[in-house]
């Protein structure tokens, strides 16, 4: 076995690269609950693959026969049921996990220089993750799904000069038909985990380059001992693959109970209009996204006003895509002289706060009809998501901060 390991090896760096990466590459000692979220979103990445692939097995990606192979997994295949309720699942538990990964690099500045590059390929990752979502979100054929998709894809309509054009080639139809369930399949299956594949181990190198963040923001690198290993750091491996194991049993835990017992849960991961079969001439009451989009959705919805000649649908289109948009510049907007919230001022931990106080009711206001809810409530929530963002150039480089340790002490 050592012989031929040192033949691949020789041929293929298979342990150099296991060394850099996990035995050698050496975290901080001081990692956090906060810390699962990254392990917890490769994990169910995994999950999304695998079960994805085995549902293409008995899947008929066309108008005639999506509904009913949907169907047919869950009554006849052997575990199809399993298999579709953890993929639907999944989806939801990917999102979960990904917000609050995307959190926590907000709590603790870990989009700051020099770990610019790691920020903008994740929040590449959350992009490509909500396009997959959205063509996925189609698959099933059912009432929302075609609803949804109409929906959305009519957005592109709002941009002016070439909106008609775009929406016509995004469908490849002038409705949602069999043509566009067949791309977005395509791209389902294909093309986008392909790149989402890509940009998650660029975005492992690149965090690797650099090093890994702490919850004190205090880069280790700056003392090493004789042999260049950082004093307050431990090896990725076998401490935190180990660590890491106690998140993945508590999620699994969680995770399963919601696929066994609530996999609907109460049709905000399931709907119930997509239980009936997609058609053209039934619109369903109230069309809302899934829970994960609902908040870009709430924007969407915020804007009522038409402004220098252009539709309010349009500039709800511009919302929407700023409100994605604006994470990609976050650590050019931070000018804080440390990156952890706790030797930040008062002005950064109030900001935080009321940033994510805003972006859930943002949700409860996507999912809700529009006269179930204040006709203030979404705008002025918009309101204040931009202005975090744009005053956050301000408040970081005024605000009094505390004297960061120069070692990990806990």
């Amino acid at each position: 076995m050592s012989k031929l390991l040192n033949w691949i090896d020789d041929r293929l760096p298979v342990i150099n690269a296991f060394e850099k990466h996990m035995s050698k590459y050496y975290a901080p000692k001081n990692f956090n609950f906060w810390y699962f979220f990254g392990s917890l979103a490769l994990l169910v990445l995994v999950n999304q693959l695998v079960t994805g692939i085995w549902l293409t097995m008995s899947y008929n990606p066309s108008a005639e026969g999506a509904f009913a192979s949907v169907e047919y997994i869950m009554r006849d295949v052997e575990w199809g049921w399993l298999l579709r309720y953890l993929h639907s699942t999944g989806a939801s538990a990917f999102f979960a996990v990904v917000y609050l990964h995307m959190f926590r690099g907000m709590l603790y500045g870990s989009y700051q220089k020099p770990r610019e590059l790691v920020w903008i390929f994740g929040m590449a990752i959350y992009l490509v993750l909500m396009a997959e979502a959205f063509m996925g979100y189609l698959l099933p054929w059912g009432q929302m799904s075609y609803w949804g998709a109409q929906v959305i894809v009519n957005l592109f309509g709002a941009i002016p000069v070439i909106g008609e054009d775009l929406s016509l080639w995004i469908r490849g139809d002038y409705l949602i038909s069999g043509i566009t369930l067949n791309r977005f399949f395509a791209l389902h299956v294909i093309a986008l985990p392909l790149v989402l594949v890509a940009l998650v181990v660029l975005h492992i190198l690149a965090l690797h380059e650099v090093g890994s963040n702490n919850p004190l923001g205090v880069d280790i690198k700056k003392h090493k001992d004789e042999n260049g290993i950082p004093r307050d750091g431990i090896p990725f491996h076998p401490y935190y693959t180990v660590h890491d194991l106690l998140g993945v049993a508590v999620f699994l835990f969680v995770f399963c109970i919601i696929v066994f017992f609530f996999p609907e849960m109460g049709g905000y991961f399931l709907e119930k209009p997509n239980f009936e079969p997609a058609n053209s001439l039934k619109t369903p009451e109230h069309i809302a996204p899934v829970w994960y989009f609902t908040p870009f959705y709430a924007m969407l919805r915020a804007v009522t006003v038409d402004l220098f000649g252009l539709s309010a649908k349009f500039w709800g289109v511009v919302v929407m895509g700023a409100a994605i948009a604006v994470l990609f510049v976050l650590p050019w907007l931070d000018r804080s002289r440390v990156k952890a919230l706790r030797y930040k001022g008062w002005a950064s931990k109030i900001g935080i706060v009321v940033f994510a106080i805003v972006f859930v009711i943002l949700g409860v206001c996507g999912v809700l009809a529009p006269g179930a809810q204040p006709s203030w409530l979404a705008p002025l929530c918009t309101a204040l998501y931009f202005g975090y963002f744009i005053l956050m150039p301000v408040f970081t480089s005024m605000e009094k901060t505390k004297q960061v340790p120069e070692r990990v002490t806990g």
